[in-house]
């Protein structure tokens, strides 16, 4: 860091006077309060096996991982998240996956390999929110209008981009900036330069962190997709089914209408002295039997394929609620019913 240097090299030169030298480290030491305060602080704390691998996995930079550790990040699963995060006003965000408070980065555990990746977006997310609280009130204010002003360009035509960041609709422009500082370094791939040597400060390779986000993201991506394909096939499927249906319920009557008829005059001996007549509108019966009873079967099918599709979009709800209670971290699994003894 740049106040280790100074100092070092003050020290070095050796110093006119011990009042200039205190002067001097004095004055550096304000200058560089933060950083110093964070150079301890991060020395100091002692990260557990699983916060050392999202630090290798975010690909942090030197000052990324100092203000990391200085942040001491803990990592617990929903009673010990909960506590950590209970003084933190989230109305504003659907799942709750971490958060900055005190000064300290807090994470919400994420096991399941589908959403592989949560953990150390959010990670890096709650690190920019730490970030974002060492800056001084200048910077940040210059910060928040190169940050709006990109959102409001990209706004413009990122109609989905814009829907993610309205659950923020309510903050001041000020916790607006703060959110889209964090949103626009985790999820976002393509920035401006400025931002780009922005985030530079704080990450070797931002990418990474997009990657881990596009990868848990299009979990959710791909079951919408689907859900809404079977969603439209369901429809056009039901509304021929119903139809076809229609036409055939109709077809059937006029049958059952004529095959009555038809009996009838073969009852009174109408045919008698025409067999070719009899044989004629006989045959023509049975070939509207086997018509009428191929439409049958064709609906029949379609409906069983319906079944099995619906099924299917069934079977993807279910998935998309597993994923959600799974991070949601204020869910509380229903506890197994006690065996009888």
């Amino acid at each position: 860091p740049v106040w280790q240097e100074l100092l070092e090299g003050a020290s070095r030169r050796g110093l006119r006077s011990h009042l200039l030298s205190l002067l001097l480290l004095a004055d550096l030491a304000y200058t560089y309060r933060g950083e110093i305060r964070d150079h301890f602080l991060a020395s100091s704390f002692e990260p557990t096996q699983r916060v050392n691998q999202i630090r290798g996995e975010i690909e942090l930079s030197a000052t990324g991982d100092r203000v990391f550790l200085a942040s001491q990040p803990t990592i617990g699963g929903r009673d010990e998240f909960n506590k950590w995060c209970a003084g933190v006003d989230h109305t504003e965000e659907g799942h709750v996956l971490g958060c900055f408070a005190e000064r300290r980065i807090r994470l919400f555990e994420v096991t399941d390999q589908r959403l592989t990746g949560v953990v150390e977006t959010t990670a890096a997310h709650e690190l920019l929110h730490a970030a974002w609280s060492r800056m001084g009130q200048e910077e940040r204010a210059e910060l928040a209008e190169t940050l709006v002003a990109e959102y409001e360009a990209r706004a413009a035509t990122d109609t989905e981009f814009k829907q993610r960041m309205s659950v923020y609709e309510s903050l001041s422009r000020s916790a607006f900036a703060n959110e889209l500082h964090s949103v626009f370094g985790t999820e976002v791939r393509d920035l401006s330069p400025a931002l780009e040597q922005h985030y530079a400060k704080w990450f070797e390779d931002r990418s990474v962190i997009v990657d881990w986000y596009d990868g848990y993201h299009g979990v959710f991506v791909e079951l919408t997709a689907e859900a809404e394909r079977l969603s439209g096939e369901l429809e056009a499927l039901r509304s021929d089914i119903e139809d076809r249906s229609a036409t055939y319920d109709v077809a059937v009557q006029q049958f059952n209408a004529d095959a009555a008829e038809f009996r009838e005059r073969n009852e009174r001996y109408e045919f008698s002295g025409n067999k070719q007549l009899f044989d004629t509108l006989r045959g023509e019966l049975l070939a509207r039997q086997e018509g009428l009873d191929a439409v049958r079967q064709e609906i029949q099918a379609d409906t069983d394929r319906f079944n099995a599709l619906r099924e299917e979009l069934v079977k993807l709800n279910d998935v998309s609620v597993e994923l959600n209670d799974v991070l949601d971290s204020t869910f509380t699994p229903p506890s197994s019913p006690v065996e009888q003894a």
